[in-house]
């Protein structure tokens, strides 16, 4: 079906696949930065578990802690 609408696959298929399915290794790249993003904001417990249940609220929650890992990056 994906082939129908000439979609390319961004996830890359494991190494030990017989054969192997072209993917965009520049868009995988930019997809495993974003899903590794979101696995480091989880690790804030207050993101986690959502304890500000408003969106007014919950949203400087996230700037501060992306900002903190940003800065622990360096």
């Amino acid at each position: 079906m994906l082939a129908e609408r000439t979609i390319i696959a961004c996830i890359a298929p494991k190494k030990n696949r017989k054969s192997k399915l072209p993917y965009d290794w520049y868009l995988y790249k930019k997809w495993h930065l974003i899903e590794n993003m979101f696995a480091k904001l989880k690790d804030w417990r207050r993101v986690a578990i959502r304890y500000d249940r408003c969106a007014h609220t919950f949203m400087p929650a996230i700037h501060i802690a992306a900002s903190f890992i940003f800065y622990l990056k360096e």
